[in-house]
């Protein structure tokens, strides 16, 4: 799943942010989850690819 996500989230910051806001439990977090990949994807669509980092 993180490389799927990893090709919508292309900043190490938004990569960073993503991985906190998994980790949270509750429809509330969910929710915040999905509208941050939603708004994250929409930023990242211009940029190029960002490597996999090796500490994820």
């Amino acid at each position: 799943m993180s490389t799927t996500i990893h090709r919508w989230i292309k900043t190490e910051c938004g990569r960073a942010k993503y991985a906190e806001l998994a980790q949270r439990p509750g429809l509330p977090a969910r929710l915040r989850l999905f509208w941050f990949v939603l708004i994250a994807a929409l930023r990242d669509w211009p940029l190029p690819d960002q490597p996999e980092s090796s500490d994820s």
